[in-house]
């Protein structure tokens, strides 16, 4: 399976995006989606599952819940904006995946068993930070996954 991941668009969903998501399986937004109707672009594409980060304080984004459970391909994911409050151990939970955001910051890391995954942000750019989303493959062995820059 092929999963597209996406975070902190902040209301801006760049051509790149779409193009990069194209022929994805399902779609997973860490949040702060900034405006309702990037969901429902990214469902053009993909499934999407969602959830609100500290930017969507909205009335809309209250359909969006704060994380997420979901597991695609036999493999079990969790969904956060922001990892730092992650108060519980992953692994002993039997998660193979955290997805989260609200950095920034591209960040692929294996600890133990557990994937630790940001996609970045896709959004309008911060500082200097680069501009990216990932690709998670799931189903053949252990998770994997790949930062995709959109912008040179």
């Amino acid at each position: 399976m092929r999963i597209g991941v996406i975070s902190d668009t902040h209301g801006l969903l760049r051509p790149e995006a779409l193009t990069a998501l194209a022929g994805a399986d399902h779609i997973l937004h860490g949040g702060d989606i900034g405006r309702e109707e990037i969901v429902a672009e990214l469902e053009r594409i993909a499934p999407v599952t969602a959830i609100r980060g500290n930017v969507d304080t909205a009335p809309w984004a209250g359909r969006f819940p704060e994380t997420v459970e979901i597991e695609l391909g036999g493999t079990r994911i969790h969904m956060r904006h922001d990892r730092k409050t992650l108060d519980f151990d992953p692994a002993a939970c039997g998660i193979d995946v955290v997805i989260s955001g609200h950095s920034h910051k591209p960040l692929i890391e294996r600890i133990g068993s557990v994937l630790y995954l940001n996609p970045g942000a896709a959004g309008p750019r911060r500082f200097k930070l680069p501009i990216t989303l990932a690709l998670l493959h799931l189903g053949e062995g252990e998770a994997r996954a790949g930062i995709v820059d959109l912008l040179d």
